[in-house]
């Protein structure tokens, strides 16, 4: 199996990744260094047209250029768990319901930007895994592990019998994100917009907490409040 990716920034990650298989690129950049980088991978080129471009895509905000990779690869929960024993305090990001590609990728972007060790995601009834999440991640997806599992709940009983605090994000919480200690391995659980985090994952948490809000919106879009709050935790742990 295999994905298409596109956009200058996630197509030079796939390449440097060693993700991209063949690369489909706009004449006028075959001296970009992103070719460049390919050809001394030894990465096959070829060159198309917009028009090609657009319809290999199915998307016309490629920027002159695509990637053809090996399937995005996901991990189980367990090779997850030992991949992050290397790390002091391990952190795992969990995401109940987010349907949004382009949630999901600024998530991914996130994730990586703060070293976060793996995201969860369920394998059925959330957004997949495709281009559109690999374009808004800008090649964090190349990175970042991802775990698909069937269960939330089941999961997080997993990650607790391997010394996981989980600590999940919902408005109605008394305690404020700031009032816990994370300097130890943790899950965080964040929710939908719409629908939050659902009761069964609520209940299997350790900690509830909210992000204190004193506009007039009480609620924040899934991949901005997911920035703060492992912003949050990366420096609680300095």
């Amino acid at each position: 199996m295999s994905i298409i990716v596109y956009g200058k920034n996630t197509v030079r990650e796939a390449v440097r990744s060693g993700n991209a298989k063949q690369l489909k690129v706009l004449a006028k950049f075959g001296s970009d260094s992103i070719v460049a980088e390919a050809r001394r991978s030894s990465i096959p080129v070829a060159f198309v047209n917009d028009d090609e471009l657009t319809r290999m895509t199915k998307n016309s905000s490629h920027q002159g250029f695509m990637a053809i990779c090996d399937d995005i690869k996901t991990y189980s929960l367990e090779e997850l768990i030992s991949c992050s024993k290397n790390s002091r305090y391990p952190l795992f990001l969990m995401c109940d319901g987010i349907e949004d590609p382009h949630n999901l990728g600024a998530i991914l972007r996130s994730c990586d930007a703060f070293g976060v060790d793996g995201l969860i995601i369920k394998n059925r009834n959330e957004v997949p895994l495709n281009a559109t999440v690999a374009k808004v991640s800008t090649g964090a997806i190349s990175y970042v592990k991802v775990a698909t599992v069937t269960n939330l709940t089941k999961a997080l009983l997993k990650l607790q019998e391997n010394g996981f605090w989980v600590v999940s994000s919902d408005g109605s919480a008394s305690l404020t994100y700031d009032q816990v200690d994370y300097k130890c391995p943790i899950c965080l659980v964040v929710g939908s917009e719409g629908f939050g985090i659902s009761r069964l994952v609520l209940a299997k948490s350790d900690f509830i907490v909210k992000i204190d809000m004193v506009g007039h919106v009480n609620s924040l879009n899934a991949s901005v409040a997911t920035g703060i709050l492992l912003s949050h935790i990366a420096l609680a742990r300095k």
